[in-house]
């Protein structure tokens, strides 16, 4: 089975999501650090819809001014343009494997698309 993972090295539940895909036999992991290679809004949308969540269920609100910029009530379209362009909005960590996408927090949530 292949697995993505969008990560960031310096979340602690991204790290443990990214040890259970490890740990997982048969699962073959590719790791995208999204702060520095984003994905795209249609991506983005892909995964959230996937996932069965809207995009301000997606956004990080921690250590960022989404609440500031209104986000959380803003359109689908102008958070997953925010998300895009200033991917520290992007809540951590999304995985996507054949079975569907998660936002895998808490970390085990990962188990339900493996």
């Amino acid at each position: 089975m292949k697995a993505t993972i969008w990560h960031n090295p310096g979340c602690g539940t991204s790290r443990k999501t990214l040890e259970i895909l490890h740990d997982m036999p048969g699962v073959e992991v590719t790791v995208v650090e999204y702060l520095k290679n984003p994905p795209s809004a249609d991506k983005l949308a892909q995964l959230y819809r996937d996932a069965g969540i809207t995009p301000a269920q997606g956004l990080r609100l921690k250590g960022t001014d989404a609440e500031e910029r209104g986000l959380p009530q803003a359109g689908d379209a102008a958070v997953l343009a925010a998300m895009a362009a200033e991917p520290k909005l992007i809540e951590r960590p999304l995985v996507e494997t054949d079975k569907g996408a998660r936002l895998c927090r808490p970390q085990d949530k990962v188990r339900e698309i493996l």
